[in-house]
């Protein structure tokens, strides 16, 4: 992974003093709320319901047994003993104090980590797919490209008061594991009559108005690809709104000025600006890219993982569902759960983080990843050591057998925490995993996502949940949206609204409901809920969902 240089650590310890200065003056009264907000949300440090949240990134979701180390030293020593890992592959502290914030980052930057540009309208934390580096069906590693893109991006003087917040994701595989198509900009590299490059697609976001990106480029070299990217922008910097911070995001400039405009002003933007461009950012790649070389992966028998998969059936249904292959003879992916039974999805103990640092060192070839699924990866396990690795993983709460099926679920903080939402999400999503536990039907279910945001703003990605779930306020009462059909992967779509939403308390038979109707209706054991969902269309769960309207129109 990436190391600091010099000018990395200069930089951080000079950001973090200025801010811890302009904390001390915050204090003091000497900065009033409104002077003190643009200068913290430029450090991720955001004024919630309750209490203030840092936001700290983890580049795009990579980091080492010491970053978690640190990550649970921090939960413990400022916070309330744990973290929520986030859709945008970051760590968010729900209860520090102002005062300690200075001291928080500090303490981040000597594990090379920092919370610049997690909020504000910038661009975000780079995103990749979680698997990078290690997943069988990979073009090419996208981090090198990604830590390319950071750098370009963090300060970049053009780029700090944009129309809105503006958010890049980066894959390296056929099969979208980073949802692109749902980004202000997504690259998915791919090759060209032998030479590498990337697909650009632009103007994907959810929120109040979701869209599906367009591909802007099919093909773009290396060489190409930073101007390229400053160019779009620019373009956006300029033409994106600013009169309705609804309509700022560049889904909405794409929409209202069409793709064949937009890409005719990037070109002209990018025949200027591509002379300015003298192969420095290649040489910069191209020592990036020796810092993500493979670890030296070991040859070992497979005795003792066949042994455990015959004899144990729990360890048998984790394996079954929490691996994924990896490009490594002998390895496997592993997909660690922080979605048990119950839980709160996304959330980490200090002692879990702990532990998986853990797992990391002894098993991992010392890494971890950050899922835009709220989920922590070991990327390189060999499947000799995954028995005693399982049995670690359940002492520590993290053994759940779930990856990929209903209890899987992404949810956003909701109103338990954030001061924009409208309904809980942490609640619905508790009960939800805890009554198809309560069934026994989650691995009869199969493969099936449930995506829930508390707000129209959709940070728990709804619109592309083969279930979503929206809560919305009505009248001073919790009323929660359905929409089904929704998908995030390289076949993107947006889901259909089922019909008027449901209370607090219907929610959960109405989720039920359709579960048992997708049941019914599926061909075989191997169709999934989204492959019925495709072939039948919404008539029959909106009939399962609305019986009355169903006997009205009888």
């Amino acid at each position: 992974m990436y190391s600091y240089t010099e000018f990395d650590d200069a930089f951080i310890a000079e950001r973090n003093a200025q801010f811890r200065g302009q904390v001390e003056r915050r204090i003091d009264g000497s900065l009033t709320e409104d002077e003190f907000k643009p200068l913290r949300l430029m450090n991720g440090l955001y004024l919630q319901l309750h209490a203030y949240m840092l936001r700290v990134a983890i580049p795009y979701g990579t980091l080492n047994s010491a970053q978690m180390d640190r990550l649970a030293y921090i939960a413990e020593r400022w916070d309330k003993g744990y973290g929520h890992f986030t859709t945008r592959q970051n760590i968010q502290y729900n209860w520090p104090e102002l005062r300690d914030v200075p001291d928080m980052l500090d303490a981040l930057a000597e594990v090379n980590m920092h919370a610049i540009q997690t909020s504000g309208n910038t661009i975000r934390n780079v995103t990749a797919d979680h698997f990078a580096g290690a997943a069988a069906d990979e073009i090419a590693d996208p981090r090198p490209v990604a830590e390319l893109i950071r750098q370009w991006s963090t300060d970049h003087p053009e780029f700090q008061f944009l129309p809105r917040k503006f958010k890049v994701a980066v894959s390296g595989a056929a099969h979208d594991r980073a949802v692109l198509r749902a980004h202000d900009i997504g690259l998915q590299i791919v090759d060209q009559d032998g030479a590498q490059g990337y697909r650009v697609i632009v103007g994907g976001g959810l929120g109040r108005t979701p869209m599906i990106g367009k591909v802007l480029y099919d093909f773009v070299a290396s060489e190409d690809l930073l101007p390229t990217l400053e160019a779009i922008v620019s373009v956006y910097n300029l033409l994106g709104r600013r009169d309705n911070k609804y309509k700022a995001r560049i889904k909405i400039t794409v929409h209202e000025n069409g793709i064949e405009d937009i890409r005719a002003r990037v070109d002209a933007r990018y025949a200027l600006i591509r002379p300015q461009f003298t192969g420095v950012d290649q040489q910069m790649l191209a020592r990036i890219e020796a810092d993500f070389a493979l670890p030296a992966f070991k040859t070992a028998p497979l005795d003792a993982y066949d042994a455990a998969y015959a004899a144990d059936p729990v360890f048998r249904a984790w394996a079954d569902t929490n691996l994924h292959p990896h490009r490594a003879e002998g390895y496997a992916i592993v997909s660690i759960s922080l979605k048990a039974h119950g839980a709160t999805p996304g959330d980490a103990t200090a002692a879990q983080m702990r532990e998986m640092a853990g797992l990391a060192r002894a098993y991992g070839h010392d890494e971890l990843r950050i899922s835009h699924e709220q989920n922590v990866i070991l990327p390189h396990v060999h499947r000799s050591d995954l028995p005693d690795l399982h049995a670690r993983l359940k002492l520590a709460g993290l053994g759940t057998a779930n990856i990929g099926l209903i209890s899987d679920i992404i949810a956003c903080p909701g109103m338990d925490y954030c001061a924009l939402a409208t309904a809980r999400s942490i609640p619905i999503a508790q009960e939800i995993a805890t009554r198809f536990d309560d069934l026994k039907l989650e691995h009869d279910i199969g493969p099936l996502k449930i995506k829930i945001s508390g707000c129209i703003n959709a940070c728990g990605h709804h619109h592309v949940g083969h279930i979503g779930i929206l809560g919305l306020d009505r009248a001073g009462v919790e009323n929660y949206q359905i929409t089904l059909g929704g998908d995030g992967t390289e076949d993107a779509a947006i889901g259909e609204r089922a019909g008027p939403g449901f209370s607090a308390e219907e929610i959960i038979p109405a989720i039920e409901r359709i579960v048992m109707t997708y049941l019914d209706l599926r061909r075989e054991k191997a169709e999934t809920f989204l492959q019925t969902y495709r072939r039948l269309g919404l008539a029959p769960f909106k009939a399962a969902l609305y019986p009355e309207a169903k006997a009205d129109a009888a």
